[in-house]
Protein backbone atom coordinates (compact mmCIF):
# COMPACT_ATOMS: atom_id res chain seq x y z
CA UNK A 1 0.00 0.00 0.00
CA UNK A 2 2.77 2.41 0.44
CA UNK A 3 3.28 3.04 -3.31
CA UNK A 4 -0.32 4.27 -3.62
CA UNK A 5 0.08 6.63 -0.73
CA UNK A 6 3.22 8.08 -2.26
CA UNK A 7 1.45 8.72 -5.57
CA UNK A 8 -1.43 10.51 -3.91
CA UNK A 9 0.87 12.56 -1.79
CA UNK A 10 3.00 13.73 -4.71
CA UNK A 11 2.49 17.39 -5.54
CA UNK A 12 1.72 18.33 -9.11
CA UNK A 13 1.24 21.86 -10.38
CA UNK A 14 -1.70 22.72 -12.64
CA UNK A 15 -1.08 23.23 -16.37
CA UNK A 16 -0.29 26.84 -17.12
CA UNK A 17 -2.08 28.44 -20.08
CA UNK A 18 0.27 29.13 -22.95
CA UNK A 19 -0.75 32.74 -23.60
CA UNK A 20 1.59 33.20 -26.53
CA UNK A 21 0.00 30.28 -28.41
CA UNK A 22 -3.52 31.39 -27.54
CA UNK A 23 -2.85 34.97 -28.69
CA UNK A 24 -1.31 33.62 -31.90
CA UNK A 25 -4.47 31.61 -32.65
CA UNK A 26 -6.71 34.61 -31.95
CA UNK A 27 -4.58 36.87 -34.18
CA UNK A 28 -4.65 34.24 -36.94
CA UNK A 29 -8.44 33.95 -36.68
CA UNK A 30 -8.86 37.73 -36.84
CA UNK A 31 -6.60 37.91 -39.91
CA UNK A 32 -8.63 35.13 -41.58
CA UNK A 33 -11.92 36.98 -40.89
CA UNK A 34 -10.41 40.21 -42.26
CA UNK A 35 -9.26 38.37 -45.40
CA UNK A 36 -12.73 36.86 -45.99
CA UNK A 37 -14.35 40.28 -45.50
CA UNK A 38 -11.88 41.89 -47.92
CA UNK A 39 -12.54 39.19 -50.54
CA UNK A 40 -16.31 39.68 -50.20
CA UNK A 41 -15.87 43.43 -50.65
CA UNK A 42 -13.69 42.92 -53.71
CA UNK A 43 -16.35 40.61 -55.18
CA UNK A 44 -19.02 43.29 -54.63
CA UNK A 45 -16.81 45.90 -56.35
CA UNK A 46 -16.06 43.50 -59.21
CA UNK A 47 -19.78 42.83 -59.74
CA UNK A 48 -20.40 46.60 -59.76
CA UNK A 49 -17.71 47.12 -62.42
CA UNK A 50 -19.24 44.36 -64.56
CA UNK A 51 -22.57 46.21 -64.38
CA UNK A 52 -21.07 49.63 -65.08
CA UNK A 53 -22.86 49.78 -68.45
CA UNK A 54 -26.15 50.33 -66.66
CA UNK A 55 -27.09 54.03 -67.02
CA UNK A 56 -27.71 56.31 -64.06
CA UNK A 57 -31.05 55.77 -62.35
CA UNK A 58 -33.79 58.25 -63.21
CA UNK A 59 -35.02 60.65 -60.55
CA UNK A 60 -38.61 61.60 -59.83
CA UNK A 61 -40.08 64.46 -61.88
CA UNK A 62 -40.91 67.68 -60.08
CA UNK A 63 -44.66 67.11 -60.50
CA UNK A 64 -45.22 63.33 -60.56
CA UNK A 65 -48.97 63.68 -60.06
CA UNK A 66 -51.34 62.46 -57.41
CA UNK A 67 -50.43 59.31 -55.48
CA UNK A 68 -52.54 56.29 -56.42
CA UNK A 69 -50.91 53.96 -53.89
CA UNK A 70 -48.35 54.31 -51.13
CA UNK A 71 -46.38 51.61 -49.35
CA UNK A 72 -43.88 51.55 -46.51
CA UNK A 73 -41.67 48.54 -46.03
CA UNK A 74 -38.32 47.10 -47.09
CA UNK A 75 -36.40 47.13 -50.34
CA UNK A 76 -34.63 43.78 -50.73
CA UNK A 77 -32.64 44.41 -53.89
CA UNK A 78 -32.77 44.15 -57.64
CA UNK A 79 -31.80 41.36 -60.01
CA UNK A 80 -31.74 40.75 -63.73
CA UNK A 81 -35.34 39.89 -64.65
CA UNK A 82 -36.00 36.18 -64.41
CA UNK A 83 -32.65 35.52 -62.69
CA UNK A 84 -33.56 35.77 -59.01
CA UNK A 85 -29.97 35.18 -57.86
CA UNK A 86 -28.22 37.61 -60.26
CA UNK A 87 -28.08 40.64 -57.97
CA UNK A 88 -27.54 44.08 -59.51
CA UNK A 89 -25.25 46.21 -57.34
CA UNK A 90 -24.56 49.12 -59.73
CA UNK A 91 -25.86 52.54 -58.66
CA UNK A 92 -26.77 51.27 -55.18
CA UNK A 93 -29.45 48.84 -56.38
CA UNK A 94 -27.87 46.08 -54.29
CA UNK A 95 -28.24 47.94 -50.99
CA UNK A 96 -31.10 46.76 -48.80
CA UNK A 97 -32.98 49.48 -46.99
CA UNK A 98 -36.28 50.80 -45.75
CA UNK A 99 -38.48 52.03 -48.58
CA UNK A 100 -41.40 54.29 -49.31
CA UNK A 101 -43.07 53.47 -52.64
CA UNK A 102 -45.49 55.83 -54.35
CA UNK A 103 -47.34 54.91 -57.53
CA UNK A 104 -48.48 57.90 -59.59
CA UNK A 105 -49.57 58.49 -63.19
CA UNK A 106 -45.93 59.30 -64.01
CA UNK A 107 -44.54 56.04 -62.59
CA UNK A 108 -43.15 54.46 -59.45
CA UNK A 109 -41.20 56.63 -57.00
CA UNK A 110 -38.80 54.62 -54.81
CA UNK A 111 -37.57 56.62 -51.79
CA UNK A 112 -34.93 54.81 -49.72
CA UNK A 113 -33.68 56.52 -46.56
CA UNK A 114 -29.95 55.86 -46.26
CA UNK A 115 -29.63 54.71 -49.90
CA UNK A 116 -30.05 56.28 -53.32
CA UNK A 117 -33.61 56.97 -54.42
CA UNK A 118 -34.80 56.22 -57.94
CA UNK A 119 -37.83 56.57 -60.14
CA UNK A 120 -39.33 54.07 -62.58
CA UNK A 121 -41.19 55.93 -65.34
CA UNK A 122 -44.60 54.57 -66.26
CA UNK A 123 -43.43 53.52 -69.72
CA UNK A 124 -40.58 51.50 -68.17
CA UNK A 125 -42.89 49.45 -65.92
CA UNK A 126 -43.44 45.96 -67.33
CA UNK A 127 -45.29 43.96 -64.69
CA UNK A 128 -45.68 43.19 -61.01
CA UNK A 129 -46.10 39.84 -59.34
CA UNK A 130 -45.93 38.12 -55.98
CA UNK A 131 -42.99 35.81 -55.44
CA UNK A 132 -41.11 34.11 -52.64
CA UNK A 133 -37.52 35.17 -53.17
CA UNK A 134 -34.95 37.53 -54.61
CA UNK A 135 -31.13 37.52 -54.29
CA UNK A 136 -30.46 36.41 -50.75
CA UNK A 137 -33.98 36.86 -49.38
CA UNK A 138 -36.49 34.02 -49.35
CA UNK A 139 -39.89 34.33 -47.72
CA UNK A 140 -43.16 32.43 -47.77
CA UNK A 141 -44.89 32.10 -51.13
CA UNK A 142 -46.23 35.52 -52.16
CA UNK A 143 -44.20 37.32 -49.48
CA UNK A 144 -42.43 39.66 -51.89
CA UNK A 145 -43.76 42.22 -54.33
CA UNK A 146 -41.58 41.96 -57.45
CA UNK A 147 -41.75 44.86 -59.92
CA UNK A 148 -40.23 44.26 -63.36
CA UNK A 149 -39.04 47.37 -65.20
CA UNK A 150 -36.80 48.29 -68.10
CA UNK A 151 -33.70 50.42 -67.71
CA UNK A 152 -31.03 50.98 -70.34
CA UNK A 153 -31.97 47.90 -72.35
CA UNK A 154 -31.99 45.68 -69.25
CA UNK A 155 -35.06 44.22 -67.62
CA UNK A 156 -34.78 44.48 -63.85
CA UNK A 157 -36.75 42.79 -61.06
CA UNK A 158 -36.88 44.82 -57.84
CA UNK A 159 -38.14 43.18 -54.65
CA UNK A 160 -40.18 44.96 -51.99
CA UNK A 161 -41.91 43.78 -48.83
CA UNK A 162 -44.62 45.92 -47.31
CA UNK A 163 -44.99 46.35 -43.57
CA UNK A 164 -48.55 45.12 -44.26
CA UNK A 165 -48.25 42.14 -46.62
CA UNK A 166 -51.97 42.27 -47.45
CA UNK A 167 -51.20 45.34 -49.61
CA UNK A 168 -49.13 43.33 -52.08
CA UNK A 169 -52.00 42.07 -54.23
CA UNK A 170 -53.41 45.62 -54.55
CA UNK A 171 -50.03 46.78 -55.83
CA UNK A 172 -49.81 43.93 -58.34
CA UNK A 173 -53.25 44.82 -59.73
CA UNK A 174 -52.49 48.56 -59.85
CA UNK A 175 -49.11 48.22 -61.58
CA UNK A 176 -50.37 45.64 -64.06
CA UNK A 177 -53.43 47.74 -64.89
CA UNK A 178 -51.18 50.81 -65.31
CA UNK A 179 -49.01 48.79 -67.69
CA UNK A 180 -52.08 47.52 -69.60
CA UNK A 181 -53.53 51.02 -69.95
CA UNK A 182 -50.14 52.31 -71.15
CA UNK A 183 -49.96 49.52 -73.76
CA UNK A 184 -53.51 50.30 -74.89
CA UNK A 185 -52.69 54.03 -75.21
CA UNK A 186 -49.55 53.21 -77.18
CA UNK A 187 -51.43 51.07 -79.72
CA UNK A 188 -54.21 53.64 -80.07
CA UNK A 189 -51.73 56.31 -81.24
Amino acid sequence: MTPFIQLAAEEKSADVTDWAARLGWVAGLLLFIALVYWLMRQGWKWRGSLQSGLPELPTAPEAPGEAKLELRGRYHGSTTAGQWLDRIVAHGLGVRSRVELTLTDAGLDVVRPGASDFFVPREALREARLDKGIAGKVLAEGGLLIVTWAHGGTLIDSGFRSDHAAEHSTWVEAINSTQNSHTTEGTAR
